[in-house]
């Protein structure tokens, strides 16, 4: 046992080596001139980001929509029951969730879903591209990302040992043409990180047993899982999961397409004062979207999402019916057929080990509606009869994946027994994070506000036209509008103006009489 505890800090430490490898290949520069060159460095990149956005009518749907896919927040959903149903394959960017085969110069493509960071846009022509996104709670995106690194590699546990598991990912990826899991960032470094540990405890612990001997709670079960707090305080951890989303926005993440991403970032992590500058450009990123959403507001954030996108995604396709009533919620409406944030999180990555196109419910993108004749409240209507597909399909998934860890029984109950020193420096870890999703809460209530004032001018235009159809169907019906009545009633309208110009001439005249 001790042999495998010894192996397994060796491992740590290679990866550890491998994510610095990026701040030891930076130039060097003495501790004295360190902060005046790192704030030379930031503050350069912040000059060369800013302004880029401001061009046009942001509320408008440009040719091109890009869905930036900041993990656990719940894409997938949209992906599967929102933009499935609004874009044609054709419409899609090939592989536009695997980097390596993406292509954003196919003639259709309209619509890109992406884990990639905001330096993406490099590659997108950028004054006809869209964007829109969605945050969540920093905390609880950190606790669903650790969550869902031990669901995924934890499958790899039915294998022998971890050279096994590699050998057989390595043959089914190699004969398959589809998108894996480990193909997609931030997985394709989290998932292997912890397969390699889940093995190498496995291995300590002697055995398949499945349970502990050490639970203090389902997030720090160190014999089997690495616990939440060694988790957060890794370097991986430090390099991919903490403040992701500032830097997936600024496009400064590991996986950035801007080749002074690495330095930007080891800057703000070296002098953390120098973060308010980067924070600042994502703000003015998220101010120019499309759309913003939360995770935590599922269900108005997919109804402003319908209107705000998929309302003008079928206006520009010709086969959108607008009626705005259909989708208004009454106040006794369950929610039975929406996922709840948490079940909204076991739906988010449907995908198996080797890849999404394997699970039925996410490939059946057809439904009774269709895009023909298509409303608003049609489309929230297949939204949601798409994610109860989900649910459905997936309520076990996360239990069978965690079978051979099953003392890691993850849950909403249980983070509530996670100490809060460790939720006080995950938001410590995450300040840029929770600032970020502050501004990203008030631009959801200008969204609401602006969406709800413009229901109601579209109400009062549609009652006034209703009331304008009303009288002219009264006038022109059937009973009044025989031939014999509309001569009667023009010979009386024809009456009445003579008699009243006679009136009036004969009161002149009697006025001239008089004087």
């Amino acid at each position: 046992m001790a042999r495998a505890a010894l192996r397994l800090g060796a491992r740590s430490r290679a990866l550890a080596l491998l994510v610095l490898v990026s701040v030891a290949l930076l130039p060097p520069v003495s501790s004295d001139d360190g902060y005046k060159h790192c704030e030379g460095v930031v503050r350069g990149w912040a000059d060369s980001s800013t302004g880029r956005e401001k061009d046009g009518d942001k509320l408008s749907l440009k040719d091109l929509l890009f869905f930036l896919h900041i993990p656990r927040t719940g894409g997938r959903t949209y992906f599967h029951c929102f933009l499935k149903k609004l874009y044609t394959n054709a419409q899609e960017c090939p592989r536009s969730y695997d980097k390596l085969r993406f292509d954003p110069s196919h003639p259709d493509c309209k619509l890109v879903v992406s884990h990639d960071d905001y330096s993406l846009t490099s590659k997108l022509p950028r004054e006809r591209t869209s964007v829109v996104t969605i945050l969540r709670n920093p905390v609880d995106r950190v606790f669903s990302t650790y969550e869902f690194s031990v669901e995924v590699a934890a499958r790899f546990l039915v294998h022998p040992n971890l050279t096994s598991a590699k050998l057989m990912t390595t043959r089914v990826l190699t004969k398959s043409r589809a998108v894996s899991t480990l193909d997609i960032w931030p997985w394709k470094y989290l998932v292997p990180w912890m397969r390699e540990d889940l093995f190498a405890r496995r291995d300590a612990r002697g055995g398949d047993k499945v349970h502990s001997s050490k639970k203090v709670n389902a997030y720090d079960v160190e014999d089997m899982v690495m616990p939440l707090h060694q988790y957060i305080n890794d370097p991986v951890a430090h390099e991919i999961i903490h403040n992701g989303a500032t830097f997936q926005i600024t496009g400064l993440t590991n996986n950035s397409y801007f080749d002074g991403a690495p330095e930007v970032r080891h800057c703000v992590r070296k002098h953390p004062d120098l973060g308010r500058i980067v924070l600042e450009v994502a703000k003015n990123r998220l101010d120019q979207m499309l759309y913003v959403g939360l995770t935590e507001d599922h269900e108005e954030s997919a109804r402003l999402f319908a209107h705000m996108v998929g309302a003008q995604v079928l206006s520009q396709s010709g086969t959108l019916n607008l009626d705005l009533k259909e989708d208004v919620p009454s106040e006794t409406d369950s929610h039975s057929s929406m996922v709840e944030p948490e079940d909204e999180e076991t739906n988010d990555h449907l995908n198996s080990t080797h890849g999404w196109q394997n699970n039925e419910a996410l490939n059946s993108t057809n439904d009774e509606h269709g895009k023909g004749n298509m409303t608003v409240g049609k489309l929230m209507e297949a939204y949601e009869t798409c994610i109860a597909k989900l649910r459905k399909s997936q309520s076990g998934r996360r239990k069978i994946s965690l079978k051979k860890v099953q003392e890691a029984n993850f849950s909403k109950e249980a983070r509530k027994l996670v100490p809060e020193a460790i939720l006080k420096q995950i938001i410590s870890l995450n300040s840029l994070d929770m600032e970020l999703y502050d501004h990203a809460k008030k631009i959801f209530t200008q969204e609401h506000l602006m969406l709800k004032a413009q229901q109601s001018m579209v109400g009062q235009h549609r009652q006034l036209a209703e009331q304008k159809e009303g009288w002219i169907s009264i006038i022109f019906s059937d009973e009044i509008c025989s031939p014999w009545m509309v001569v009667l009633l023009g010979i009386g309208i024809t009456m009445i103006i003579v008699l009243v110009s006679f009136a009036v001439t004969t009161r002149k005249r009697t006025s001239k009489l008089k004087v």
